[in-house]
């Protein structure tokens, strides 16, 4: 019997951004304007190429457009200018649909502190 194997890879990214959560009360530390040291990581899954690659995605064309993209895009900028609002859960979603037009995109995880991770992924619909 013939199996299909499914494979991931995976990459990490990062940048620094500031960001606001002006929907929380006054009193939440979150409210005023602050920054973190964002890691994001994008997976994306696929069988082996002819070339011998999952989902045939070399990884650095994945590095250069997740960079231009993203990376350029939020680094060392405020993060309410672009999501609203601003929180991880939001920054995931807007990553996993602006990257999955260009890769097959399962999920990105986005670390907001060292502790803290919240991960987008399409579920069954």
């Amino acid at each position: 019997m013939c199996e299909t194997i499914t494979y991931t890879i995976e990459k990490e990214f990062k940048f620094e951004a500031a960001h606001s959560l002006r929907h929380l009360p006054d009193s939440h530390k979150c409210h005023n304007l602050h920054g973190h040291s964002y890691r994001f990581v994008v997976r994306c899954a696929g069988p082996i190429s002819d070339r011998g690659f999952v989902a045939d995605i070399d990884y650095a064309d994945l590095s250069e457009t997740v960079k231009r993209r993203i990376v350029d895009r939020f680094d060392h900028q405020n993060l309410d200018e672009f999501i609203a609002p601003s929180t991880a859960e939001n920054l995931a979603r807007f990553i996993l649909e602006d990257i999955e037009h260009y890769f097959p995109v399962v999920s990105i995880d986005v670390h907001e502190t060292a502790t803290s991770k919240v991960t987008a992924y399409r579920g069954a619909k």
